[in-house]
């Protein structure tokens, strides 16, 4: 069985990448929770100086997989597995001492958003873009698009992006500030920035992100635990049943 979810460590650094590219890497029980164990294991490591956080083929994440949705024989208990395990890894990543990289290629949609967001530097391409999704499918947001994104760009912001379904394109990403660097090649931006980092004080640069999430990560677990709910509570409606069905073409 292949690994959904690759782990490579090294003395001083670790990269985890999405490993599902036939289906975009969208996301299902068994990636999230490969993805859990993984972080699981990176939070006991006292000597990371860098987490690289990438994915295999054309996009990094179109987000939970719908037809996954559509199939469960309990969508809410199938609902709960999801977006608790996505939110456990968003906090996860948080939480982690060391500096998380995102290297961003192609489509991030809906609540995989929720790792960019996670990320302390993120770079992408031209293809990059980002959209939430759930106002055409019905769905309640996941992945910190109420409880993340409007901490770093206003809620009205937020707002209107999530209620027009808006695409975020490459330009527009960087101009908000939800990323650090436009490049053709992500990786190479990545190794220039774990370049810069090996050259710093380690006990300072995880002083500086446990000063800046001390605080934010008590009060985004509270809105992600509102979004699971607000999701869990919608995803039986008729009015997402048959967002789900037009969206699968069925």
């Amino acid at each position: 069985m292949s690994q959904l979810v690759l782990l490579e460590e090294t003395e001083a650094s670790a990269k985890l990448t999405l490993n599902r590219p036939d289906q975009h890497n969208a996301l299902v029980p068994d990636l999230l929770a490969e993805l859990n164990t993984h972080l699981a294991t990176l939070s006991n490591r006292t000597d990371l100086e860098s987490v690289v956080l990438a994915a295999n083929g054309r996009s990094f994440s179109t987000g939970g997989d719908v037809r996954g949705f559509w199939q469960a024989e309990d969508r809410v208990v199938y609902s709960q597995s999801i977006v608790g395990a996505l939110h456990d890894a968003i906090l996860s990543l948080m939480a982690l001492p060391c500096p998380v990289l995102a290297s961003i290629h192609g489509p991030i949609t809906g609540g995989s958003f929720g790792l960019m967001l996670a990320a302390d530097l993120v770079a992408i391409t031209e293809r990059t873009f980002a959209q939430p999704y759930y106002s055409v499918v019905g769905f309640a947001p996941d992945g910190g698009w109420t409880a993340i994104l409007p901490d770093r760009i206003g809620a009205r912001q937020a707002g209107r992006i999530l209620s027009l379904n808006e695409r975020l394109d490459a330009q527009t990403l960087l101009s908000l500030g939800l990323a650090d660097a436009l490049c053709k090649e992500p990786e190479q931006q990545i190794a220039t920035w774990l370049e810069s980092l090996n050259g710093m004080a380690k006990g300072s640069s995880q002083t500086i992100k446990r000063l800046l999430q001390e605080d934010r990560l008590s009060r985004y677990r509270q809105g992600l635990d509102r979004e699971r709910d607000a999701f869990i509570e919608r995803i039986t409606r008729a009015e997402v049943t048959e967002g789900m069905k037009k969206f699968l073409a069925l």
